[in-house]
């Protein structure tokens, strides 16, 4: 082959080494299929603010007007247990129900006379938890007037004895229990409910009081080495409730154990307790003291001339005090002064004490 034809060739090879191949035509794409998913939010139950009550709203119920308007419980007194049996009465352990809890105490009946009999509710008196036995405080004198033909019956309380635990502001939970009993006598055949006297030593004279100012059924009372119809005094003496469990607060210096105040009170509720507490003023709407007017039944009024010179007795005055409140308010009241007597009656003058309880009773309820 000629050198002139291999040039040609060659040349050809070497030009299309130096220019790149023709780029293939651009792809179209279609648009992309886009799924657009709305941001959502889980729904939450954002609780709305409770209204804060105010002093005055949450102490109300707890008040002597606030309690006429409570809604008191009826149900029937079970015997849990016989505990004793004499030639003048029988006496047994029972339970009752009273705002939704149980409450203990002590039935005696008597086997003299003819049911049904007259009752007299006994109030005790503080005692401290840890040893306090159903019937402590009152037993002595239920003996008595059982061999004198009158059914007794005493609330252990809530908090005392086997009973359950819940709140008492001002002996708001004791009255409650109390006028509880009472509306469970009807299931006691030999009990009349016609005829119901009450009876209260020392703290049970102060639940008498609140009792009487609040309802009408009982016909006679026997307030005895009472604590103040004023609230504002027995807040000055021992102090405000506990709170947290009660068998802490007794151990305790500077509160008194007899209110109860749970830890599990509404916080408004426990701060307006304090708050009552320490204004004389407020303390008047549970203070029987200032409610007297409303009390229907005779009272008699006793006390020792030496009582209060330690610091878990009650002061004279107080019961004169009571007494005074009773004559301004146009009530029938009785008041007996005991010389040299302390907080418990001791010997002859608790006979005396005694023998005009019943007679002041069988004056009134058995006519």
């Amino acid at each position: 082959m000629p050198r002139a034809a291999l040039i040609v060739p060659i040349l050809c090879i070497i030009l299309s080494a130096c220019f790149p191949a023709s780029a293939p035509p651009a792809v179209t794409l279609p648009p992309a299929n886009v799924t657009i998913i709305p941001a959502t939010s889980t729904p939450t139950n954002t609780p709305l603010p409770t209204a804060t009550k105010t002093t005055e709203q949450a102490i109300q119920p707890y008040t002597i007007e606030g309690l006429r308007k409570h809604d008191f419980e009826d149900g029937p007194i079970t015997v849990r247990e016989t505990l004793l049996e004499t030639d003048n009465f029988t006496r047994y352990l029972i339970e009752y129900p009273s705002d939704g809890i149980t409450i203990t105490g002590i039935l005696q009946i008597p086997t003299i006379g003819q049911p049904p009999y007259p009752v007299i509710v006994m109030n005790h008196g503080f005692f401290s938890r840890y040893i306090y036995n159903s019937g402590d405080g009152t037993d002595r004198a239920a003996d008595f007037l059982n061999r004198r033909g009158y059914l007794t019956v005493s609330s252990d309380y809530r908090t005392w004895g086997g009973s359950d635990t819940a709140e008492s502001l001002f002996y708001s939970g004791l009255a409650i229990d109390v006028i509880n009993l009472m509306n469970a006598l009807p299931s006691i055949p030999e009990a009349d409910t016609g005829r119901i006297g009450m009876w209260g030593h020392s703290m049970g004279g102060g639940v008498t009081l609140k009792v009487l100012t609040i309802d009408s059924r009982v016909k006679a009372a026997v307030i005895y080495s009472s604590v103040s119809a004023d609230f504002a005094d027995i807040i000055g003496r021992w102090g405000p409730g506990c709170v947290g469990d009660v068998l802490e607060g007794e151990a305790a210096f500077g509160c008194n154990s007899s209110d109860v105040l749970p830890l599990d009170l509404p916080p408004d509720l426990t701060a307006s307790y304090f708050n009552v507490s320490a204004d004389p003023v407020m303390l008047e709407a549970v203070s029987p003291l200032y409610h007297l007017s409303s009390v229907t039944a005779p009272v008699q009024i006793f006390y020792g001339t030496e009582d209060g010179k330690v610091s878990s007795g009650t002061p004279p005055e107080w019961s004169t005090k009571m007494y005074e409140g009773f004559v301004e308010a146009g009530k029938d009241a009785e008041i007996f002064a005991y010389q040299g007597e302390k907080h418990s009656f001791i010997g002859e003058p608790w006979f005396s004490f005694m023998a005009r309880t019943q007679l002041f009773f069988d004056r009134i309820l058995k006519p």
